[in-house]
């Protein structure tokens, strides 16, 4: 798996379609998740984010999901990747809530994490 796999398959692991912010489709349905795609090698930590999106009138199942995937990144191993592996960690601020001023169902909830890839290229 390399490094764009590794990401992808994080973001997919909780339950919710994933896609790569730049290439989600028009017809997507929330909820589904959003992520960036950055990558490095040894000693170049990496500022990765997504984002949760879902419609609805409460922050409930946003930030229900949001916790789920705290626990995890908390208790989680380096993911084995091509030639070494990926650590994740929380990001400082690790969730934000984020309006959208154009469609007031819309919650979304900003996720910051640190990616390592421990690899030499």
């Amino acid at each position: 798996m390399d490094k764009a796999q590794a990401i992808h398959s994080f973001w997919s692991g909780f339950g919710l379609v994933a896609y790569d912010e730049n290439t989600v489709p028009d017809d997507a349905v929330a909820p589904y998740i959003t992520y960036s795609v950055s990558t490095d090698s040894l000693e170049g930590p990496v500022t990765l984010y997504g984002s949760l999106w879902y419609r609805s009138l409460s922050w409930a199942e946003a930030s229900q999901k949001s916790e789920q995937i705290s626990e995890y990144i908390t208790n989680m191993q380096p993911i084995k990747i091509d030639g070494g592996y990926l650590w994740i960690m929380k990001g400082t601020p690790f969730a934000q809530r984020m309006s959208d001023p154009g469609d007031d169902m819309v919650r979304r909830i900003y996720i910051n994490i640190i990616a390592e890839f421990l690899t030499a290229y």
